[in-house]
């Protein structure tokens, strides 16, 4: 009976010997590739959070992931937090630096993986400038494209930011708002009141989140205008693809301004032209109406350079919209004869802008501008923020 007692507590000293043996030399796998992205909040010096990003330790036993993090390069790190994800999102500013290990069921910790730091001498060029043109209900914006340029297998995308501008004392408000983001160096800020100026900044953001510095702030203020026309290609918005440069809709014979430069819907097939957009991104201007025809006029300094439509030379074929271009076209309605022409100001893969012109009276090749402006020009101007 001692025996067996002895033979007992033997095997028990020994079981407990050998989980203390598991417990204090058995750790997880560490955690490899730990990479992060800043979240952008238009001031560069103060993201919104950071996002951490890891490999996923396969480890049957696994239990957790710690994160440890350091304020200064001559600090201690410390436990940030732990989560059961290969993930982490630290709220508010970042710290410099981070680690991530890896915690199984008995409580033994892994090495710890690859250290990153938060550097904000990564931030891309800011934009060197910036741009913008009018529209009906809608600013276009353009700007420098250095940010990518300089970096484009760091660069991410553009943010774009509005406010309202106060004329009264020449200042962008305080309060910004994000537009939206996009690869191109465009934009279009649309859904916008007519008469209400906006201040517009562009900021470029890295692969990694850093967020650049701002561009120059411009003011520009929506409002309706025979000039600057927007249409997109059928492809994009069908319901805006087509344009009609009259519509004698209560057949007086007389042009109002109701009637004239409709932008329509592409599918009609009583306006004057729609836009096309091809397999590689390139817009067209396609005559529909029976009686429409067109020319390319050529490379043109601005609208009123179109001062005769030709007499001949119209064809039914769809031509490229090339910016600085004119286009003049022949319109045959019944036993009538009228002249209508464009010139190119813009053209993106979502949409085109131009100028137009129209001669109403009967047979006249003499082009007319309509909208007070006789060509689309850059908008806007620089200003300052509060």
């Amino acid at each position: 009976m001692r025996r067996t007692l002895r033979y007992s507590a033997l095997l028990l000293a020994l079981a407990a010997a050998a989980c203390q043996e598991t417990m204090f030399t058995s750790v997880p796998s560490t955690p490899a590739n730990l990479t992060y992205e800043l979240e952008p909040s238009g001031d560069p010096n103060q993201p919104l959070g950071i996002l951490l990003v890891w490999n996923v330790v396969t480890d049957a036993d696994l239990a957790s992931y710690r994160v440890y993090s350091r304020g200064s390069s001559s600090g201690s790190f410390v436990l940030r937090g732990e989560t059961t994800s290969n993930t982490f999102h630290d709220n508010g500013v970042p710290h410099l630096e981070y680690y991530v290990t890896a915690v199984n069921d008995n409580g033994g910790e892994s090495d710890a993986s690859n250290v990153i730091t938060v550097d904000e001498r990564l931030q891309l060029e800011q934009p060197s400038s910036l741009f913008s043109i009018s529209l009906n209900g809608a600013i276009h914006l353009e700007w420098a494209d250095n940010a990518y340029a300089t970096n484009p297998t760091r660069f991410k995308w553009y943010r774009i930011y509005s406010t309202p501008y106060d004329l009264d004392t020449g200042l962008c408000g305080a309060t910004w708002s994000l537009e939206g983001t996009t690869v191109a160096a465009e934009f279009l800020a649309s859904a916008l009141p007519n008469g209400s100026p906006r201040c517009f900044g562009v900021t470029a953001v890295s692969t990694e989140g850093y967020e650049s510095l701002w561009s120059p702030l411009r003011q520009d203020t929506p409002r309706p205008d025979a000039r600057n026309t927007l249409v997109f290609p059928l492809e994009q918005d069908a319901t805006q693809a087509g344009f009609r440069f009259w519509n004698d809709a209560n057949a007086d014979g007389k042009a109002q301004s109701s009637e004239l430069g409709l932008v329509e819907s592409g599918n009609a097939t009583d306006i004057d032209f729609r836009v096309r957009r091809d397999a590689g991104d390139t817009l067209w201007i396609e005559p529909v109406f029976s009686g429409t025809r067109m020319q390319v006029y050529g490379q043109t300094a601005d609208l009123t350079s179109i001062d005769f439509a030709p007499a001949t030379g119209y064809s039914r074929s769809m031509f490229q919209a090339v910016p600085t271009y004119g286009y003049v076209f022949e319109i045959v309605e019944g036993t009538t004869l009228r002249y209508g022409a464009l010139r190119v100001t813009h053209v993106g893969r979502d949409y085109l802008i131009f100028d137009w012109s129209f001669q109403t009276d009967v047979g006249n090749p003499e082009l007319i501008t309509r909208g007070g402006l006789t060509t689309s020009l850059s908008t806007g101007f620089q200003v300052r923020s509060q």
